[in-house]
């Protein structure tokens, strides 16, 4: 079944101020460093993702991420795909996938040289 896709601004007007509102709440950082991590970029259900919070809440953190350009939503009418917008978030905020990619428990993150 082919879904709709409900699209968020274009790669060129990602604002970096949605983007840091967007990340500042610790469910929607954790959503996306889950996507960062998973260099496949593989699409998502919605309920894939282990968020301590009630559908309602999750529909409006997932929202959230796609007004600020950071993934897609692909609507199936009974269920919602996510899917990171990878190539996008690279060439306008080079950098950022890896620093959240950091973030994850199995992330890349190491302790600053000292």
């Amino acid at each position: 079944m082919t879904g709709r896709n409900q699209v968020g601004p274009e790669a060129d007007a990602l604002d970096l101020g949605a983007v840091f509102r967007a990340l500042a709440d610790e469910h929607r950082r954790s959503v996306m460093t889950e996507l960062a991590a998973d260099h496949g970029d593989a699409e998502r259900g919605c309920n894939s993702f282990a968020l301590p919070i009630s559908k309602q809440t999750q529909t409006h953190h997932f929202r959230v991420l796609r007004e600020a350009g950071l993934i897609d939503e692909i609507d199936y009418g009974n269920r919602k795909g996510i899917r990171l917008r990878r190539a996008d978030i690279e060439r306008r905020f080079p950098g950022l996938l890896t620093l959240l990619d950091a973030e994850s428990p199995g992330g890349h993150s190491s302790s600053p040289p000292g």
